[in-house]
């Protein structure tokens, strides 16, 4: 006997069909429905558990009189920590020093980092990678230990003052290069230089090259095609860097701390010492809430006067 050869049975094209255009939108908006919630929950997440309830504590901390029975105990709000803040005027004072350091930083970085984002942006070429892995290296090691760094260059027996004596310019050590607010500038400066750098990479390199090429044949010269075109172009990442800068520095109190000494204070230090030493965290929660709100304010001020929108329109 034959045995007999099986013969496939063949699904119906046309109900196959049908089940998958039924399966399909819906499969598509729930794969997108998880995407999206899967990548905005997580970083939301973050950003209230670290940045947000943070700041809420803070604000709760400033109210309070003491901190007599521990910082979670009930206590009737006051803003007695705000009246003592406004009555020292040194406090003040020293905020707008710090304002004027950070003004005078931010300003430096951002002169100091245009030159390499335009470099990377337009001079580079196919070299453009590894200059900015060479511009990133310091990002490899410790902020302290760049800090740390530059103290032991500003130092007595450092780079600087060993090659001013081994020259004959100096016949003593040079005691300003260390422990004041000079100090506190040039390494604030030194670090701020490649976080400025970027967003104005960012914002050169969406420049069209064909703008330059425009201007050329219309008769303008270098200095004009920079000032014509690159820098209003630019401006948002310039003002990006600026304040990228700017913001954190007010606050600074590590580099201070390493290099500036009891000359080169800042407000950070001042908030620190309460938060530490003094153990008066009201006032200093009523010191960090008026340094955030002025921060922003000025920040606020700042974008209205300087549209970067109107040079990019």
């Amino acid at each position: 006997m034959t045995t007999p050869t099986p013969v496939a049975r063949q699904a119906d094209p046309g109900a196959l069909g049908a089940g998958v255009g039924r399966g399909s939108p819906f499969r598509l908006r729930l794969d997108r429905n998880t995407t999206f919630w899967g990548l905005v929950v997580p970083p939301a997440v973050w950003l209230a558990l670290f940045f947000l309830v943070p700041l809420v504590l803070i604000g709760v901390i400033s109210l309070r009189p003491d901190l007599r029975g521990g910082v979670l105990t009930s206590f009737a709000p006051t803003l007695d920590q705000y009246r003592t803040l406004f009555e020292k005027p040194t406090y003040l004072r020293l905020f707008g020093t710090s304002v004027g350091i950070a003004l005078a930083v931010a300003t430096a970085a951002t002169v100091l980092a245009f030159p390499i984002a335009y470099f990377l942006a337009f001079r580079a070429g196919r070299q453009a990678g590894l200059f900015l892995a060479l511009l990133l290296i310091p990002f490899w090691t410790s902020f302290l230990l760049r800090v740390m760094a530059w103290k032991v260059m500003l130092g007595s027996n450092g780079v600087i003052n060993s090659l001013l004596l081994s020259t004959g310019l100096v016949r003593e050590p040079v005691e300003f290069l260390l422990y004041n607010r000079f100090a506190v500038i040039i390494t604030l400066i030194y670090v701020w230089i490649p976080f400025v750098a970027l967003p104005m990479l960012a914002g050169l390199q969406r420049i069209d090259p064909t703008l330059f090429e425009a201007a050329a044949d219309l008769g303008s010269t270098p200095v004009q095609r920079f000032w014509r075109v690159v820098l209003p172009l630019s401006l948002p990442g310039v003002i990006a860097g600026f304040f990228t800068c700017f913001i954190p520095t007010v606050g600074e109190y590590v580099t201070p701390l390493l290099v500036g000494g009891s000359a080169g204070s800042m407000y950070g230090n001042l908030i620190q010492d309460f938060f530490t030493k003094a153990a008066n965290w009201p006032l200093g929660g009523a010191m960090s809430v008026v340094m955030l709100v002025a921060t922003l304010t000025f920040v606020a001020i700042a974008l209205r006067l300087i549209n970067p929108r109107q040079f990019t329109a």
